[in-house]
């Protein structure tokens, strides 16, 4: 199960061998640069045992002997699986990195894809090791061409600025800091980082399953991107933190416009708004409030419905998300779906 690939991009790498020491470079700037930050230590790394987890492990336990710990989650989705745990017990054996294993059954519920199910439960997996080792820095393997595939998704979605802005650097769940700190990597260079070290990775056998969008988009828009546009991990990433930041100012406006029209929030408040400002603070409001975030057809309806809503004996009962928004009076109220 362990490779040594070639870069996918002639541009993002030079050949093998002749290149490697160039195109590593990427990975070692980055890691010096985050460590200038002084995370908080001890610090964990989400390792599932690619190239990306495997380059950001062995970083991180030469930056920090001894205070490096490897989290590897099985999800037991493929067959490959008990192999990708095999290898990451002999290469954290190799670097002398302790690993823990947290075995999780990831079932989708109803309209959510195996993917987001997976993608919950293993968050839900860290936040609880987090916990229970009293770990605050949880670090993961992300490059830039990730970041890429990501945007790319959104925008063939129709996405807003919470998707155009694209994988975040840094966040925070409860008390545990988690961090990418190879968002802007190149693919390549994890791969020719771990070369130099003679360091083995395993490569997951549905990333070149073409039914999945992301893998068909790293094998044919990719290529096509590096070819025309040379930079467009730089550039990319310069219009994910321009997102980032439009975000932050409407969450932060969200919050200011909840404050002023309730919560529950007041009919008459609401439609005092113009209606985009009533659009950004209902979703603010069933997002911090409900967890949860309508579709564009939903959140449209709503705000039709609530410019209706002129009179008492009008009435308002919408999906929204995960739940229904009903007007109770002269407010709006959120309940899930049972």
């Amino acid at each position: 199960m362990t490779a040594a690939l070639p870069p996918t991009s002639p541009a993002a790498c030079l050949p093998e061998a002749a290149g490697d020491a160039i195109c590593a470079r990427p990975v070692d700037e980055a890691m010096a640069h985050w460590a200038r930050s002084q995370p908080a230590l001890p610090l964990a790394v989400a390792f599932s045992g690619g190239a990306d987890s495997s380059a950001l492990l062995a970083a991180c336990a030469q930056h920090w002997p001894g205070q490096v710990y490897a989290w590897h989650v099985h999800h037991g989705l493929q067959a490959a699986a008990d192999d990708f745990e095999r290898h990451c017990v002999d290469l954290c054996a190799r670097l002398g990195v302790a690993l823990q294993v947290r075995r999780i059954a990831a079932r989708n519920a109803p309209g959510e894809s195996p993917e987001a199910a997976a993608r919950r439960a293993r968050y839900a997996a860290l936040d609880d090791m987090a916990e229970q080792n009293t770990i605050r820095t949880v670090t993961l393997g992300h490059h830039a061409d990730d970041q890429v595939e990501t945007l790319l998704l959104a925008l063939s979605r129709g996405a807003g600025i919470a998707g155009l802005a694209g994988m975040p650097r840094h966040w925070q769940r409860g008390a545990v800091h988690y961090v990418r700190p190879l968002l802007d990597v190149p693919a390549a260079s994890t791969r020719a980082w771990l070369r130099l070290r003679g360091l083995p990775w395993v490569e997951d056998p549905s990333n070149t399953d073409a039914r999945y969008t992301r893998n068909r988009i790293r094998a044919l828009v990719l290529p096509a991107l590096e070819a025309a546009f040379p930079q467009f991990r730089q550039t990319f990433a310069r219009s994910a933190a321009h997102a980032a930041q439009a975000r932050a100012l409407l969450q932060d406006m969200g919050a200011q416009d909840l404050l002023a029209v309730g919560n529950p929030p007041q009919l008459a408040a609401l439609r005092a708004l113009a209606r985009p400002r009533q659009a950004n603070v209902l979703r603010h409001w069933l997002a911090a409030s409900h967890a949860t975030t309508p579709s564009a057809a939903q959140l449209g309806e709503l705000l039709d419905q609530i410019e209706a809503c002129a009179t008492r004996g009008h009435r308002l009962m919408l999906r929204a998300g995960a739940g229904l928004v009903r007007r109770d009076g002269e407010v709006l109220q959120w309940s899930p779906r049972l």
